[in-house]
């Protein structure tokens, strides 16, 4: 029997039934001062998502979707690391294997869009937000259908998160002007992906307007 299908955007998703997820606002990836920074990446673009995220956080809040914080949590001494994970991310683009060590001021996530109370926040040693996490079985226990990924980087973090979670059942959205990467050819590279086989492209406007008829 073929499964029902939620075709209207507005209902696909909608506030009680999604998770708005922010991947890696964090200060090492984020500030200047910290890892990513130092490392030479630009971070104007990261930056210029945050107002957007801003936004989309507070309508969260007020029509009752879940809000989940995902983070990179690299234990320190490599013992988060496999031999093939840490020989790519010493080859990484502009970034480190200390990035975001766990319990450093590094990896908390920025005061504009850290957590309150009682909000979910998932720490990953890879990617996805989804691999090695109880991501999937906490947004399972809690009804949710579809997700909404916010953040950095777009061709990474953000596109691993959302293809693993579309792979696995749910509803997917990438909010474009609420995505960055510090090559934005490679942001819009992912746009077109997700476009084409993982999930719909929206604009944080469009969230706006669904969740204020919920």
């Amino acid at each position: 029997m073929e499964p029902k299908i939620i075709s209207s955007y507005e209902e696909r998703f909608k506030a009680k039934h999604t998770a708005l997820i922010l991947i890696d606002m964090q200060k090492d990836l984020v500030c200047d001062g910290f890892i990513c920074d130092l490392a030479g990446r630009d971070l104007s673009a990261t930056r210029s998502v945050i107002p957007k995220m801003e936004r989309l956080l507070e309508a969260a809040r007020l029509n009752g979707a879940l809000v989940c914080h995902v983070g990179f949590w690299t234990l320190p001494e490599n013992r988060s690391d496999s031999g093939p994970w840490l020989a790519q991310r010493r080859r990484s683009t502009y970034s480190s294997d200390k990035l975001c060590i766990a319990d450093t001021e590094g990896a908390e996530f920025i005061d504009e869009l850290s957590p309150e109370a009682g909000e979910l926040v998932i720490h990953k040693h890879r990617y996805s937000g989804f691999k090695g996490t109880d991501l999937d079985m906490t947004l399972r226990a809690r009804g949710i259908k579809s997700i909404i990924v916010t953040g950095v980087s777009t061709n990474v973090c953000v596109e691993s998160t959302l293809r693993d979670g579309f792979e696995i059942g749910y509803y997917a959205a990438i909010v474009e002007d609420a995505t960055a990467s510090w090559d934005m050819n490679l942001h819009r590279a992912t746009i077109e992906t997700v476009n084409h086989r993982f999930g719909v492209v929206l604009q944080t406007s469009d969230i706006l307007d669904f969740w204020r008829f919920n």
